[in-house]
């Protein structure tokens, strides 16, 4: 809904004068400017020009890479992440785009050192490693523009973790069903480290909480399916799965663990696999042609969405009332 047309409708059926139509302008405030334009304006600008200084920095090094030695290869990038790392330590103002800075030079850093000296280790030690090391990082800054790449470095190893005890494959055997529940937990431990449970320690994580939902439903959904679709036999896989996603979506229907992106994640994957049984309930049966079978999985999946975005709409509005009602009382 536009507020300034509606304005306009609402002026013109109570043919207001001009003067009382600029009043009601004026009490509106739309032209006014925001209250936190400015704070908000120059968070931006630093942290697109930490953003761009750091590309820049990885161009330059880029350009000069052969000219460099080892040890000067490894001065800089060590240099980079302590020099960062001390400007967010003694500056506040710069404390966020240094600290982000800092934690993509430690990347960086364990990335050539790997490289370089060719370890061995597989590939989600170096993000396990990059993780933890940068955790303190994060603690210190508490701001979600550091702990967002750090979900992200986080579910990185997470999943690469679960396919190098798989055999370096993504298989679904019955063997297997330990360590997908491992990285399940694992995922579910995430996104309680970065709840508004634990804001007190970590600070604002709300977009990387909802990073970690999405990469836990995905990763908890396309597992179910494969355990659903791959053998001639349903994998322990698909059940526990969907039970795990109905769980998550009753945690996220409380109003204290409510999130729309969440639960709407959460809800899709119950449906999803609510349609994918119902496929390979029919496709395995007999009785009804092709066509027959494809028209009925339409008109199920059909009723599933809709019931499950009319339930997550009135949810949110129940949850937005009672907040209105709190903050009102208060």
């Amino acid at each position: 809904m536009n507020i300034r047309l509606a304005l306009y409708e609402l002026a013109r059926i109570h043919r207001l004068p001009s003067a009382r139509m600029h009043a009601l302008f004026a009490l509106a405030e739309l032209d006014a400017q925001p209250t936190q334009l400015p704070q908000r304006f120059w968070r931006v600008v630093a942290l697109l020009a930490a953003g761009l200084g750091g590309f820049g920095i990885v161009m330059w090094v880029a350009g000069n890479w052969g000219s460099l030695g080892r040890a000067g290869q490894f001065a800089l990038l060590q240099g980079w992440v302590l020099l960062t790392a001390l400007a967010a330590w003694r500056s506040a103002t710069l404390r966020t785009p240094m600290g982000l800075l800092c934690l993509l030079g430690t990347g960086a850093l364990f990335a050539y050192y790997g490289q370089t000296y060719q370890t061995g280790a597989d590939a989600w030690q170096l993000f396990a490693l990059w993780a933890v090391l940068s955790l303190p990082l994060c603690l210190g800054v508490r701001s979600d523009v550091l702990w967002f790449p750090w979900a992200m470095v986080a579910c990185s190893a997470i999943g690469l973790w679960t396919y190098a005890h798989t055999g370096h494959r993504w298989r679904f055997d019955d063997s297997d069903l330990p360590i997908h529940l491992v990285g399940w937990g694992m995922g579910v431990l995430l996104i309680t480290v970065l709840s508004p449970w634990a804001r007190h320690w970590v600070g604002e994580t709300h977009w990387s909480q909802r990073l970690a939902m999405l990469a836990l439903a995905v990763n908890v959904t396309l597992t179910s399916l494969a355990g659903l679709l791959w053998r001639s036999e349903v994998s322990p896989h698909y059940f526990l799965g969907l039970a795990l996603m109905c769980g998550a979506s009753g945690v996220l229907m409380q109003r204290q663990w409510f999130d729309i992106v969440g639960l709407s994640a959460a809800v899709l994957c119950v449906d999803t696999l609510l349609v994918a049984g119902l496929a390979r309930i029919l496709f395995d049966g007999g009785g009804i042609d092709t066509m027959g079978r494809l028209l009925l999985i339409g008109l199920v999946a059909a009723g599933l969405l809709a019931v499950s975005v009319a339930v997550v709409m009135r949810r949110q509005n129940t949850v937005l009332a009672a907040s209105r009602q709190q903050g009102a009382t208060a």
